[in-house]
């Protein structure tokens, strides 16, 4: 098994991310990925972009329940 990025990385991400990226974030290796990619079977939406895959970061980060501040509304503090 692969090991598992942290929340720190995950968060670091750019918008999307290849397969094998997107397999760290759970923990699954390069050949599981793919293998899951093409049953359907991976952890998030994949994306098929030609003959590639890609994931989103907010797709990963929503499965492991992981908030994005990136999406969150920015709060105003009242005076």
């Amino acid at each position: 098994m692969a090991q598992a990025l942290t929340t720190k990385e995950l968060l670091a991400l750019p918008a999307t991310v290849d397969l094998p990226t997107a397999g760290k974030a759970f923990g699954i290796g390069r050949t599981k990925s793919h293998e899951l990619a093409r049953k359907g079977q991976f952890p998030c939406r994949v994306l098929r972009v030609g003959n590639t895959y890609r994931v989103g970061r907010a797709d990963i980060l929503r499965c492991l329940n992981i908030d994005d501040p990136a999406l969150s509304p920015a709060i105003e503090i009242a005076s």
